[in-house]
């Protein structure tokens, strides 16, 4: 969705067809997220929003239920997005994420970095309007978008965008959602055409950018802190659990 000079090298990647997800976690895997590795201090949340920083304990569920996993999640805050890092069983994932009130939405791949990644988490208006924030590995700046509807219902449909970079450029365009497996494809064209994939949890959709190399989650905040979220991958037919309690 990052519809500037930056988003090029994402752009590239989404070229890949719709297919079964290829994050399928064994018992040893985790959720993987992807994360900025640029510098920047740590800056407050947003006030409609409760910092989530820290360490947690993680346990969760694969695609189709295909086994149990446990581990570790990190959350670091970088700048306007976090940065997302599971250990489980020695094996990594790193990832970026935004933050909206209680939803939080995470784009992530396997290994030390997320390079390539990208996540948009959307509010579902009353009237189907979608109020979005992305963020994209290795830049700590967001991104903001509204998609308002002009056919179709529920969340299907076609929508008018407008938004502003993480360069902090204004953009317009047009976005397609059509449901797809367990989730929907979300198709952007602001000058150069885009896809993503996403799953809708209440009254938010966390869409992953970054074709079948990037997993994403979109998780809900409880009032205890706890992260109680539903993953997968571009083109997942089922979705993964994960619940991260903090230590």
């Amino acid at each position: 969705m990052k519809h500037a000079t930056t988003i090029v090298s994402v752009a590239i990647l989404i070229t890949v067809a719709l297919g079964c997800s290829q994050f399928k976690r064994d018992e040893a895997g985790v959720t993987g997220n992807a994360t900025t590795t640029t510098a920047a201090s740590a800056s407050p949340s947003p006030s409609s929003s409760q910092d989530i920083s820290g360490t947690y304990d993680i346990t969760g569920m694969n695609e189709n239920g295909a086994g149990a996993y446990k581990g570790n999640l990190t959350v670091t805050h970088r700048g306007e997005v976090y940065q997302f890092s599971w250990d489980t069983a020695g094996k990594k994932y790193d990832g970026v994420g935004v933050q909206t009130g209680d939803g939080v939405g995470v784009a992530f791949a396997e290994g030390e970095n997320g390079k390539g990644c990208g996540v948009v988490l959307y509010k579902i208006g009353a009237d189907g309007t979608l109020d979005g924030k992305a963020g994209y590995w290795g830049n700590n700046s967001s991104e903001t978008e509204t998609a308002t509807r002009t056919k179709g219902t529920d969340l299907e449909g076609d929508y008018d965008i407008s938004g502003t970079n993480t360069a902090g450029q204004n953009y317009e365009g047009k976005l397609a959602v059509k449901k797809a497996g367990a989730g929907y494809t979300f198709s952007w064209n602001a000058g150069a055409p885009l896809e993503g994939f996403g799953i809708r949890q209440g009254n938010t959709v966390a869409v992953g950018i970054g074709g079948s190399k990037c997993g994403f989650v979109s998780y809900e905040r409880k009032p205890d802190g706890t992260l109680e979220g539903k993953w997968g991958g571009y083109g997942s037919k089922s979705v993964g659990s994960e619940t991260a309690k903090k230590k």
